[in-house]
């Protein structure tokens, strides 16, 4: 009987415990739609089943549709391009109608791609509603694509410092970011980007399969960031004349390269995992300036959680990520680029050590296990 009670009770105070203290409803407002995008996908939407678990219910919109985002980034498309914007300021004034219902709104780096923060001032000063504004590049500064540099003069950078100013809290991908997010806003929390290392980047894929020969040194990332294999190419030209390699790029669009060790393959997120499995070495290469410093090292996260021994740029963020020797190896100029990737290449040994560093050291402070509370955090008074 007493136990009886107790269940009773406990349920009791459960339901009573969600419906009062995490009966709270969020409003996600992104770019592009649900699992498409790396950084919507690491940062915020992978946690979505930790808040549910815990009592919030969520409600989301992205500015572009899916059809539009198909048309977004190729070339030419001007026309649909410019029906996507305007279909795109369509779904936010769409949108506005659910605002009020919600208790905290969580913008991740602006509700429009052009214009000035139109949505964002009547979300916190008309509506007063709590604003969580997350960002993971250093979006205060020019960088707009070749594809859509057509646009680049409607784009309003200035906005960042506004958002950080009204929102109720922010959200940087780093300290670097997080440092220029203070100067509007004391409430700066540094939320990492993120992988599932248990779950998703799976690294019993690469102990599974078959030996690679030669070795598979492998870049994976977007058109945008392709140009940073342009400082590669020399030193992989010069390597390629001392050891026997294949260089694997995995991306949405080819490199403007050819080599005969060079293997493109177009990214896919159903494969996305298995690819990336055939790595032996990862490699980052950055130029080392703001723009830069403002990532959050997700090509490096992504290599160290599946245990491939990584090879970075020692800017910004990756000077926190990766040890030198220890979880990885950092480099700054085409000799100790070229002297790492030939020791590597050599060595599979180092080359499981390294890796297995690294995976520790995701799985201990940029999994999705290992940062979930201080997510959660976020939504907390």
């Amino acid at each position: 009987m007493i136990n009886t009670c107790s269940s009773l009770l406990y349920h009791i105070f459960s339901v009573v415990k969600k419906h009062y203290f995490h009966g709270v409803k969020i409003l996600f407002l992104f770019p592009y739609p649900l699992q498409q995008a790396p950084s919507q996908r690491f940062r915020f939407e992978q946690y979505f089943e930790a808040l549910l678990k815990n009592g919030y219910s969520i409600n989301s919109q992205s500015f572009w549709g899916e059809y539009y985002w198909k048309v977004l980034y190729k070339k030419g498309n001007a026309f649909q391009k410019l029906a996507g914007l305007l279909n795109g300021f369509w779904r936010r004034l769409i949108i506005l109608g659910s605002v009020p219902a919600a208790d905290i709104v969580f913008i991740h780096r602006e509700l429009t791609p052009v214009g000035p923060p139109v949505f964002e001032w009547i979300i916190t000063r008309l509506f007063r509603k709590k604003v969580i504004f997350d960002f993971d590049d250093a979006i205060w500064l020019p960088n707009t694509s070749e594809s859509n540099k057509a646009a680049a003069f409607l784009k309003w950078h200035g906005k960042t410092a506004s958002i950080c100013q009204w929102a109720w809290r922010v959200s940087a991908g780093n300290e670097f970011l997080a440092a220029y997010a203070r100067q509007f806003n004391p409430q700066v929390v540094v939320n990492p980007t993120t992988v599932d290392a248990d779950n998703y980047h799976r690294h019993s894929l690469r102990s599974e399969k078959a030996l690679n020969n030669p070795p598979i040194i492998g870049w994976t990332g977007s058109h945008s960031t392709l140009p940073y294999l342009d400082q590669l190419w020399p030193m992989l030209e010069d390597l390629a004349t001392m050891h026997a390699f294949q260089f694997m790029v995995i991306a949405n669009q080819p490199p403007q390269a050819a080599y005969p060790w060079l293997k493109f393959i177009q990214w896919n997120q159903a494969t996305e995992i298995e690819d990336l499995a055939q790595f032996d070495i990862g490699v980052m290469p950055l130029k080392d300036d703001d723009w830069s410093k403002g990532k959050c090292g997700f090509k490096a996260l992504q290599y160290m959680a599946m245990g491939i021994a990584t090879v970075a740029s020692p800017v910004g963020v990756n000077n926190d990520i990766v040890q030198h020797g220890a979880n990885g190896f950092l480099c700054n100029d085409s000799q100790s680029w070229l002297s790492t990737l030939q020791q590597l290449l050599e060595d599979e040994t180092l080359r499981k050590k390294v890796g297995d560093a690294g995976l520790n050291t995701v799985s201990g402070k940029f999994s999705v296990a290992s940062n979930s509370e201080n997510f959660l955090t976020l939504f907390l008074e």
